[in-house]
């Protein structure tokens, strides 16, 4: 960690804020629009929503994770906390056992923050939420009480980029690195593949937010990501995903320097053999346009790490 580095909840944990934000977030619970479906159920009396998680996180694993982002990654891991289920629904998902299935189990914000001074007793570079958005009070709680118990490590917030207004307000001066999904500039293909109502309208208003919070991605001496915005977009085949439009929206709308990871990975799972235009992997030629597209715009800091190789050739 950076000499005199603090991660951003701990003013708040001094002031009494975090607290108050914890008890603003479960009441929000009662008519929950702590993502951006705001089904309004009462997950406090075990009514669920487009999500299925009532009051209680499912959590699948936690872990030091060495796949992430370069600077996330560091020398000794990123230390994700994987939730199960999600407030999308990706016909393509390559984790649907965890985000659709709901493999794993539910836990009181006491063992969540067990979780996070583990990860930090391993030396992980921070504690890295992975599809955080249907529990925002869940994790609060979790934070408060692993904050008043030593946590120190910066926070990630590493979400589908479904989030709403309400719950990044909760969040601000409590995550210090926000790592959204842009996954769709057409409204149309959201809705189709993601079975989600206006995705990119959405999406871009909550990473103009995050990055309002958090500002671009700033790094230790030895490359270690401390604070700032990194961005996810995930190459589709056929032109899905809109990535000329989404760098364009970044590059003009958010900053230049944004961080962005271009990713190749893309295969056909869940239920992407029912639409014959994800019935694929995407070719080297559209994963070379894509980042071409990124460049083109004047976005510079890609993520470094060598493609997957796991393209058609034609």
């Amino acid at each position: 960690m950076a000499e005199g580095f603090e991660p951003a909840y701990v003013a708040l944990l001094r002031s009494g804020e975090l607290k108050q934000r914890v008890a603003e977030s479960y009441e929000r619970l009662r008519e929950c629009d702590l993502c951006a479906r705001e089904c309004g159920v009462n997950r406090r009396e075990g009514e669920v929503g487009v999500c299925r998680t009532g009051e209680r996180a499912v959590v699948c694993s936690h872990h030091a994770h060495f796949g992430e982002e370069d600077p996330l990654v560091g020398t000794n891991g990123s230390g994700t906390i994987f939730f199960s289920l999600c407030n999308l629904n990706c016909q393509y998902c390559q984790n649907y056992d965890i985000s659709q299935v709901g493999t794993g189990r539910e836990v009181e914000p006491e063992a969540l923050a067990a979780m996070m001074l583990e990860l930090q007793a391993g030396s992980c570079h921070n504690v890295n939420f992975v599809s955080p958005s249907h529990v925002v009070a869940q994790i609060l709680a979790g934070v408060l009480i692993a904050a008043q118990a030593g946590l120190r490590l910066p926070l990630v917030y590493n979400t589908g980029g479904y989030d709403s207004m309400a719950a990044l307000r909760l969040l601000d001066g409590v995550f210090d690195m926000y790592m959204p999904d842009m996954k769709y500039a057409d409204e149309v293909v959201g809705r189709t593949y993601s079975k989600v109502k206006d995705y990119p309208t959405v999406n871009q208003v909550a990473v103009k937010e995050m990055h309002r919070q958090v500002g671009d991605l700033a790094l230790d001496g030895q490359g270690v990501a401390l604070r700032g915005l990194l961005v996810r977009h995930l190459v589709l085949p056929n032109g899905l995903a809109g990535t000329s439009e989404i760098a364009r929206f970044l590059a003009e709308e958010v900053s230049r320097d944004t961080y962005i990871n271009v990713m190749d990975q893309y295969r056909p799972c869940y239920r992407a053999n029912e639409y014959p235009a994800l019935d694929r992997r995407i070719t080297q030629a559209e994963y070379e346009e894509a980042v071409a597209a990124v460049r083109a715009v004047g976005l510079w800091r890609l993520d470094k790490r060598r493609p997957r190789l796991l393209w058609l050739t034609r």
